[in-house]
């Protein structure tokens, strides 16, 4: 992933970024330069197209933009948990323009890593993830809770859904569909308690490829993190963290 194109690609969604800070939602240069670190000059450079940011610098632009005219925002104003702690995510994994928005999220905070498969667990993860896929020009597998016909040998894994639920669930992927030599990303719309996440991981690691990150567009509370060990090699990377609606600590 780490090839010429990619990071072009990484440059120039930066700049249509801090075209909307400015032009659409009207933020100063003076204010982005305060926010950014930047001079106004090397803003106002970058807008008017007269050059463009190197790839370093266009993910330190990208980090600080997103939180101000990003994605995150849209996310949290789309979420109201019921009261009994779920939320209807129909309006996010439908939503075009927010999977478009998250995939240049995921490539901007990917680039230059190796990936060469996206995977995720049917079905809600399934338009994020092609999304992204497409955005890394790499291809997609998702794990499905049931062997099709016609593929001859999969592998799998079987997890407990929930703490107390008492019932499996055993993801398969076709035992070809990832090599020794592939790094993997995992990704997936939501991340609560990480039981998903954790057997795509293990599905990777019994193919004996590597993975190299999860990505997710919300996690809520902080269960997951002690199943999905955030690390340099593989790092967990979620647009939006929320607290759980259980969670009564200050």
């Amino acid at each position: 992933m780490s090839t010429h194109a990619e990071d072009l690609k990484l440059r120039l969604m930066t700049i249509e970024l801090l075209r909307t800070a400015k032009y659409k939602r009207n933020i100063t240069y003076r204010e982005l330069a305060a926010k950014t670190g930047l001079p106004v000059t090397v803003l106002s450079r970058y807008a008017k197209g007269h050059v463009l940011p190197n790839t370093p610098r266009a993910k330190q632009l990208w980090r600080v933009l997103t939180k101000l005219v990003g994605l995150e925002a849209e996310l949290r104003s789309r979420i109201k948990f019921d009261n009994i702690g779920y939320f209807d995510n129909t309006e996010i994994v439908g939503d075009y323009n927010i999977l478009q928005q998250a995939a240049n999220h995921a490539l901007a905070n990917f680039a230059g890593k190796r990936v060469t498969k996206i995977l995720t667990a049917a079905t809600d993860g399934i338009p994020l993830a092609t999304m992204v896929a497409n955005a890394l020009g790499v291809n997609l597998i998702v794990a499905k809770r049931n062997k099709e016909v016609g593929v001859k040998a999969f592998l799998e894994e079987t997890y407990i859904l929930g703490r107390d639920s008492g019932v499996t669930v055993t993801l398969y992927i076709p035992k070809e569909s990832i090599k020794k030599r592939d790094s993997v990303l995992v990704v997936d719309d939501m991340i609560k308690s990480g039981e998903t996440q954790e057997a795509l991981v293990n599905l990777v690691k019994k193919s004996k490829a590597e993975v190299s990150g999860i990505f997710s567009l919300i996690a809520v509370g902080e269960e997951w993190k002690k199943r999905l060990k955030s690390g340099e090699d593989s790092p967990v990377e979620v647009v939006t963290h929320l607290k759980s609606p259980f969670d009564n600590s200050s």
